[in-house]
């Protein structure tokens, strides 16, 4: 892994904690999606580890086992997409700050299970983000304990056998979600300058130019995930994957298990992340989004700096399978290739040169 001193000199600008930010989020609270069918969607999640929480005719509820109403919803409409994500600020303040934001709506109060208030804003590539306060939690869900560990030089479990329950892994809770977009910087920048994202890791091609960015939540020294947000320069703007902790690496394993038998489709994994180092495994729903199973993420505190490495297939992983040519695949049709042409045309970020170059790494 190259550090900072040995890479090009950088030939954008890098993305970069604000010095001021307009407030600070706290936590990633929920993900929000359209589908066609909710059963088949309930379907995969619930094997996937999650539980259903609330339904009625046309929405979708599910949650995880942390204190939470929900992490997850789904609308039902025609076609499938992801639409954002909902951010649990501070204080009432931070939504009044929030609400003077450019195109921001004024303070609502929350519809959905747990109520709360909220402001919707729209970040610079069209994603609704749900900045959310004074949502009533709800009980813990039970979950399994870590499993313990015999080491070659500590032994902790004497007359006892390792024997995790054969089923779907509880999902602890939502970590973290990825967005590909068309106008990096300008998103990357909005994310930092109004919800206080500092980027803890930096991808760049070989020329400097930065790929993509894995940002945590600012937590001062509470440490927070290695990353809540990361934005990956594309040629739309579209959702990569979404991220759930679980306890311990059999639940992982066991995951793969289960989703394998119930005959879902594998994306990548099981494997261990060199930026963030998480233990990893990616499955795709019914309309081919990518979902995460993960355990053992780092955890940073505000003061640690920002890292600068070369963006490759090798560095993305420290071992298990190699990243398939199809997880980075983009999904074609009509729609996507105009937004293709349109974004070269218009997009500061986006040329035919940076596309190539991404092709040859990943294609």
């Amino acid at each position: 892994m190259n550090s900072r001193n040995d890479l090009p000199r950088l030939a954008t600008q890098q993305p970069a904690r604000h010095p001021a930010p307009t407030v600070k989020a706290k936590r990633l609270a929920h993900l929000i999606f359209e589908r066609p069918n909710l059963d088949e969607a309930a379907r995969f999640l619930t094997d996937f580890g999650l539980t259903v929480s609330h339904r009625d005719a046309d929405t979708l509820y599910l949650r995880a086992a942390e204190p939470s109403p929900y992490c997850y919803r789904i609308h039902r409409a025609a076609q499938a997409r992801f639409l954002g994500f909902g951010l649990e600020v501070r204080s009432l303040d931070d939504l009044n700050r929030l609400s003077g934001i450019h195109g921001a709506s004024s303070i609502e109060e929350v519809v959905h299970p747990g109520g709360g208030k909220q402001v919707r804003l729209i970040d610079p590539s069209g994603f609704i983000v749900e900045a959310v306060y004074g949502q009533s939690p709800s009980a813990s869900l039970p979950h399994r304990p870590a499993l313990q560990f015999n080491f070659a030089q500590e032994q902790l479990r004497i007359n006892d056998t390792q024997r995790p329950p054969v089923a779907p892994p509880e999902v602890l809770r939502l970590g973290h979600v990825v967005l590909e977009v068309a106008d990096y910087q300008a998103t990357c920048a909005w994310y930092t300058q109004h919800l206080g994202f500092i980027p803890s890791d930096v991808q760049v091609l070989p020329d400097g130019t930065p790929i993509v960015t894995f940002m945590r939540l600012d937590l001062g020294e509470i440490p927070a995930d290695h990353h809540t947000l990361a934005i990956a320069q594309g040629f739309m703007a579209t959702y990569s994957h979404s991220a759930y902790e679980l306890v311990d690496a059999d639940a992982v394993g066991m995951g793969q298990r289960v989703l394998r038998e119930r005959g879902w489709k594998h994306a990548w994994g099981i494997g261990r992340h060199i930026l963030g180092s998480q233990i990893f495994d990616y499955w795709q729903d019914p309309w081919g989004d990518k979902h995460e199973h993960y355990c053992d993420g780092d955890l940073f505190t505000s003061s640690q700096p920002t890292g600068v490495h070369l963006v490759s297939p090798e560095a993305m992983a420290q071992w298990g399978q190699r990243m398939p040519k199809s997880f980075t695949q983009p999904k074609l049709s009509l729609a996507s290739l105009r937004a293709l042409i349109r974004n070269l045309r218009r997009s500061p970020d986006l040329s035919l040169r940076k596309l190539i170059t991404l092709m040859r790494l990943f294609g």
